[in-house]
């Protein structure tokens, strides 16, 4: 444990930022799952939809450096793939 003022506030700081991350990613991965559980239902009208939600969450946590901008468009990219494999 941390004896530093700075260091208290520091650790203190890490741990909310580490919540909020969390929440983002949880965010995500449900936004996703329900996407592709859409295209493994073969309901792609639904899914086009969606698509939109997914893109804006995934920027978002790009923006915000909870995931990597690559990581983002490389998850876009194959998100997109998916679709019209299926379209």
């Amino acid at each position: 444990m941390p004896r530093r003022r700075t260091s208290i506030k520091k650790t203190r700081a890490d741990r909310k930022k580490h919540l909020n991350n969390l929440k983002i990613k949880q965010q995500l991965k449900k936004i996703i799952k329900q996407f592709q559980g859409l295209i493994a239902a073969k309901n792609l009208t639904e899914a086009k939809k969606l698509l939109s939600q997914v893109f804006s969450q995934l920027d978002k946590a790009a923006k915000k450096r909870t995931i990597h901008p690559a990581t983002a468009n490389r998850r876009k990219s194959r998100l997109m793939k998916r679709l019209a494999k299926n379209a």
